[in-house]
């Protein structure tokens, strides 16, 4: 068995593939938030005209008693969501040193996550 070796003064270096999870989901991520771009983008461009009831319907379609365009917008931002906690947290852990200015930039970066969710359902899911 091979010994382990110490990198560093602190750290111990075992095992692979941390951030493979985190890789995988921003890259999921980005494919839902692309295809709902591009479902947007149509639903704009064969609209025919742009008012506040034409912009609604974008988000609050029906096929039957299925509310797909709020559960493709919710969706989408539920990836955006993740999408941005996974880059600010990895931004957060490359760049801050101090332990407890990262941890307090975490805690507010995630306190901004999970408000814009629920405002964001408060506002789609209330229409």
């Amino acid at each position: 068995m091979a010994t382990q070796e110490r990198i560093g003064t602190k750290r111990l270096v075992v095992g692979a593939h941390y951030g493979t999870l985190d890789f995988i989901v921003q890259r999921c991520t980005a494919v839902i938030m692309a295809v709902y771009t591009v479902v947007l983008f149509l639903g704009f461009v064969f609209s025919s005209g742009m008012n506040f009831e034409t912009w609604q319907n974008l988000f609050t379609f029906h096929l039957g008693a299925l509310p797909v365009g709020q559960l493709l917008a919710t969706l989408a931002f539920l990836s955006l969501a993740w999408h941005a906690w996974i880059g600010v947290r990895d931004i957060w852990m490359d760049y801050v040193k101090p332990a407890g200015w990262r941890m307090l930039l975490l805690v507010l970066t995630l306190l901004w996550t999970v408000g814009s969710v629920i405002f964001f359902a408060k506002i789609l899911w209330s229409l």
